[in-house]
């Protein structure tokens, strides 16, 4: 059984500038997710797809694979991480049974979640699996606005205690398990038939604007302070 590690990580970015290559905590953002997939020794190559120079040479440095440079079509911002996921596994010419598309920005990521998330992707016979995050308070409780007046979306829960809803969840947004031959054929992460792999809050954090990625160097810190 061979695996691709796919970390996607183009040179624009619009609301952090040079976002992929960032320094966080000492080195750039992306050397998490390559170090964290070749620790996890579960890929047969570890690459990055880039339109980026200074992004390639640096996922070089860090023990990744650029076997070739991003095209035009996939490198603009209309592109999807499908798009791109079809592209790299169009252009190689060694045949992979799985691939995992990490996100080159998840510095919480770590090799112990890819590999027990692999055991699950395995083990329950899914076409993928997505990491996921449980939501901290139920949605059926959710409130909107309706001409002007705060109401529940679902007021058939107005009553529920919190305990006795069903636990919802979101997508995690760090890496994405599959099946070569389901994504050619549904070209989709989400495929018919995905598996879940629940992560806690310490190991997810979005990082998408300035404020995001203070919070998150903060809480990095955090986790890994000595004593």
């Amino acid at each position: 059984m061979k695996n691709l590690a796919i970390i996607p990580a183009r040179g624009g970015s619009k609301r952090i500038p040079r976002k992929n290559i960032k320094s966080f905590i000492g080195k750039p953002i992306i050397a998490y997710s390559i170090e964290a997939a070749l620790r996890s020794g579960l890929f047969d190559e570890v690459m990055v797809s880039t339109d980026d120079v200074e992004i390639a040479e640096i996922a070089c440095k860090y023990g990744a694979k650029v076997p070739f440079m991003r095209s035009i079509e996939t490198a603009d911002d209309h592109a999807t991480m499908e798009n791109v996921i079809e592209e790299v596994l169009l252009k190689y010419t060694v045949s992979f049974d799985n691939f995992c598309c990490l996100l080159p920005t998840a510095p919480f990521l770590s090799a112990s979640s890819l590999q027990d998330s692999f055991k699950i992707f395995i083990s329950s016979n899914r076409e993928s699996l997505v990491p996921v995050l449980r939501y901290s308070y139920p949605i059926q409780r959710a409130l909107h606005v309706v001409d002007g007046n705060l109401v529940m979306r679902e007021q058939q829960y107005i009553h529920t205690r919190s305990q006795d809803l069903k636990p919802m969840y979101h997508d995690a947004g760090l890496f994405y398990w599959m099946k070569v031959v389901s994504f050619l054929k549904e070209k989709e992460i989400f495929s018919s038939s995905t598996a879940m792999y629940e992560l806690s809050e310490l190991e997810v954090q979005d990082i998408d604007t300035e404020e995001d990625w203070k919070l998150a160097e903060l809480k990095y810190k955090m986790l890994h302070a000595k004593g």
